[in-house]
C-alpha cells in the first residue's frame, strides 16, 4: 500500500499566475496536496500563452508550472462566481494569491475577510513589495525585484551596467520561501488550530541572500563598499570563471583546499610564495595567480581532464552548464533534477524536477497540468451543484472551459 504523501487531503485554493505563485502550488502538488486553480474567465492564467506554444496552443511554461492541479475558470467578479469561490475558500486549508496591489481588497477577497470566513485557513499572499510595506501599492516582476534587492547592483562586469540573473531567480526564490512559510504554518495549525496570513515580499527573499554587501559596509562605516566583480571574485582566490580549452571552468579554492590546489596543478612551490601564502596575499595578487591557473589549463586538450585533477585533489570545481546541458548528463538524471514528462497535448518533454527528496517518497508523482476549466464540472459538483445549475453557469459564462 502507498504511503500517504505529506500534502495529502491539504486543499490548497490557488489563484495565482505566471511564477512566483505556480511555483508555490506547483512544490505542493508534487507534496500531494489537492490543488484547484481559480483562473479568471475567460483566458485564464496569461500564461496559457507564453513561450514556447505548440500548434495546438499548449505551452510549455504553463505546462511545466502547473502540473498535478486542477483547473476552474470562473469569472468571480460575477456574484455567482465570487459565492462559488467563497464556498471553497469556507473549507479550504491554504490560499495562495500573488494578483496585483488591491485586487484581493477590491473583491473583498483579503485577509481580514478570510479569517472570519475560514479561522483555519493560511493565506498566503505573495508580491513584489509586500502587502503591508511603504511601497505595497507597486507592481513588481522578477526583474524589478533583481534591481531592487541590489542582486542586479551585484551582478555582471565591474566597468558594465548592472546586469540581471539569466532566469527568474526571484520568483522563484519567492515560490520557495512561501511554500517554507505555508509549510510551518500548518504545524502552527496543528498545534494551535488557527490560521493565519502569510506575506511574502519577491524584494525580501531576494535580499535575503546578501550574506556580505549588507553587513560589510555596516561594520566599516561604509567604508567598504562590495562592487560587481565580473566573472572572478574580488573577495577570495582563486574563485571564478577560467577559460578551459574547450569551455569555461569554475574554480572555489578556500584556505583549507589551497595546498592540495598547488599540489595538483603542480606547481607546489606556490604554497611557500609570499605573494600567496595567505588569504589577503591571493585576493591583492589575484591577477598574477589567474594567470597562473590559465597557464596551466592551456596544456590541456579537454576540460574533464582538468575537472579530474581538480576532483581527485577534492578541490571544488565544475564546469559552466547550459541548463540544457541536463538533459541526459549523469548527475541530473540521478537526482532526478531532470525530467522527461508526456504531456496529453505536448507530447514528450523534459522540465526541471522536483528538488525536494524524502526518503518516504523516492518516486516522484506523475502529474498532468490541466486544460481551461477542466474539472469545473467536478469541483462544482463537490460542492452540491445539480448539472442542470452547472449547465446554467456555463450558458451564463460563469464558467468557462477550453470546450466552450
Amino acid at each position: 500500500m502507498e504511503k500517504q504523501r505529506i500534502l495529502e487531503g491539504i486543499r490548497v485554493i490557488d489563484m495565482t499566475q505566471y511564477l512566483a505563485g505556480p511555483t508555490v502550488t506547483r512544490m505542493m502538488a508534487e507534496m500531494g496536496a489537492d490543488i484547484i486553480k481559480i483562473e479568471q474567465a475567460p483566458g485564464g492564467d496569461p500564461s496559457r500563452q507564453y513561450a514556447i506554444v505548440n500548434d495546438a496552443g499548449r505551452s510549455g511554461y504553463f505546462v511545466q508550472q502547473n502540473r498535478g492541479k486542477k483547473s476552474l475558470c470562473l469569472d468571480f467578479d460575477h456574484p455567482k462566481g465570487k459565492d462559488i469561490l467563497l464556498r471553497l475558500l469556507s473549507s479550504a486549508d491554504v490560499f495562495v494569491e500573488n494578483y496585483g496591489p488591491g485586487v484581493m481588497e477590491r473583491r473583498g477577497l483579503h485577509w481580514d475577510s478570510m479569517k472570519k470566513l475560514n479561522p483555519r485557513l493560511i493565506m498566503a499572499s505573495i508580491s513584489g513589495f509586500g502587502r503591508d510595506s511603504s511601497m505595497s501599492d507597486r507592481p513588481a516582476f522578477d526583474m524589478i525585484a533583481q534591481a531592487f534587492s541590489g542582486s542586479m547592483h551585484m551582478t555582471g562586469d565591474p566597468e558594465g551596467p548592472p546586469m540581471p540573473v539569466g532566469q527568474s531567480i526571484a520568483d522563484v526564490m519567492t515560490g520557495v520561501h512561501a511554500v517554507t512559510a505555508i509549510g510551518y504554518s500548518l504545524f502552527h495549525r496543528e498545534r494551535t488550530g488557527q490560521g493565519q496570513f502569510v506575506d511574502i515580499a519577491m524584494v525580501d527573499s531576494l535580499f535575503h541572500s546578501q550574506e556580505l554587501a549588507v553587513q560589510g559596509p555596516s561594520l566599516t562605516g561604509m567604508k567598504w563598499k562590495p562592487k560587481r566583480s565580473g566573472h572572478r571574485s574580488r573577495i577570495n582566490s582563486p574563485l571564478g570563471a577560467f577559460k578551459g580549452p574547450e569551455g569555461w571552468i569554475v574554480i572555489q579554492c578556500m584556505d583549507a583546499q589551497w595546498p592540495r590546489f598547488t599540489e595538483a596543478i603542480g606547481q607546489p612551490e606556490l604554497l611557500t610564495d609570499p605573494r600567496f601564502s595567505n588569504l589577503i596575499g591571493r585576493t591583492k595578487n589575484r591577477e598574477e595567480l589567474n594567470l597562473i591557473i590559465e597557464k596551466w589549463m592551456e596544456g590541456f586538450e579537454t576540460d574533464q581532464a582538468i575537472l579530474e585533477i581538480l576532483a581527485d585533489a577534492r578541490v571544488p570545481s565544475g564546469p559552466v552548464l547550459a541548463p540544457y546541458d541536463a538533459i541526459g548528463h549523469p548527475y541530473f538524471e540521478s537526482r532526478g533534477a531532470i525530467r522527461e514528462i508526456n504531456d496529453p497535448l505536448l507530447g514528450a518533454l523534459h522540465i526541471p524536477g522536483d528538488p525536494l527528496h524524502f526518503s518516504d517518497f523516492p518516486d516522484p508523482l506523475d502529474l498532468v497540468a490541466p486544460t481551461l476549466g477542466q474539472h469545473n464540472e467536478n469541483i462544482l459538483e463537490s460542492l452540491g451543484f445539480t448539472t442542470e445549475e452547472i449547465n446554467q453557469l456555463d450558458e451564463s459564462d460563469v464558467i468557462m472551459s477550453a470546450e466552450t
